[in-house]
């Protein structure tokens, strides 16, 4: 980031939100993994598992405890080593060899983060939408055998966050309205769309939809406000204080 102005540079980073999301995320979709972005990947999905097989266990208790003292014996080696922030720039990223840098860790998105289900996105045929597929485990039950309204929520926020970057001026959510239309299965492949239904000055409206297959679960109105890059950048400062402050740095 410039010096004189440490937030002109950020909307070519590459975050969600940022103009090139939507194109990158395509990109990334065939780019090489480095070994420890493997290997991440890998350590996601093993904490994935444990996290959906250990909502509907039926294991005797002893093998419970045992489970138990052996991550919390795993969480302590890794409380040794500092945290860092999930928030590099794209470029910054790709000049160190590693591109994913927050695509591999968002909450719904990255599949070096085990709260993900994840949701893989790309860019549609005709460049003006965005589509999505996911599978949501067991750990993301609401009703019986389906997902929980909040995730399926959280999942187009998502999706239509990215959506919003192919309008050139992206911002942040200020509205989400979903409308559920039938209870939306779990441990099956979902599709999502989104596009741009009209920009209004800061103002970018969005719609979407999630289907099983024919069967339409939800639609979704999504408001997103062009952001203030300075303000964004400010709020990364800040979080970068209290992390300094935690770790005394």
């Amino acid at each position: 980031m410039s010096a004189d102005d440490p937030a002109q540079d950020f909307p070519s980073k590459g975050t969600p939100g940022s103009a090139g999301w939507a194109h990158l995320l395509s990109e990334l979709r065939e780019a090489e993994q480095s070994p420890r972005r493997t290997e991440l990947r890998r350590l996601a999905d093993g904490v994935r598992a444990v996290m959906h097989r250990l909502v509907q266990t039926s294991a005797p208790l002893p093998l419970i405890s045992e489970a138990a003292d052996e991550l919390e014996r795993l969480a302590a080696r890794f409380e040794e080593h500092p945290n860092a922030s999930i928030y590099e720039g794209f470029a910054e990223s790709a000049n160190a060899g590693e591109p994913f840098a927050f695509f591999d860790h968002s909450p719904m998105l990255g599949m070096a983060n085990p709260l993900a289900p994840p949701i893989e996105l790309w860019l549609g045929e005709d460049g003006e939408h965005m589509v999505g597929r996911a599978t949501f485990g067991a750990a993301y039950e609401g009703p019986p055998g389906c997902v929980h309204g909040g995730y399926v929520a959280a999942a187009f926020d998502e999706v239509l966050g990215s959506t919003q970057s192919l309008s050139g001026t992206p911002g942040m959510t200020g509205r989400l309205t979903v409308h559920y239309r039938a209870p939306t299965p779990l441990h099956t492949e979902l599709r999502f769309e989104g596009r741009i239904d009209q920009v209004d000055g800061r103002k970018i409206h969005t719609v979407g939809t999630l289907r099983a297959g024919g069967l339409l679960c939800a639609e979704a109105e999504a408001l997103f406000i062009s952001m203030n890059y300075e303000k964004f950048a400010d709020l990364k400062a800040r979080r970068e204080e209290r992390r300094r402050a935690q770790l005394g740095d």
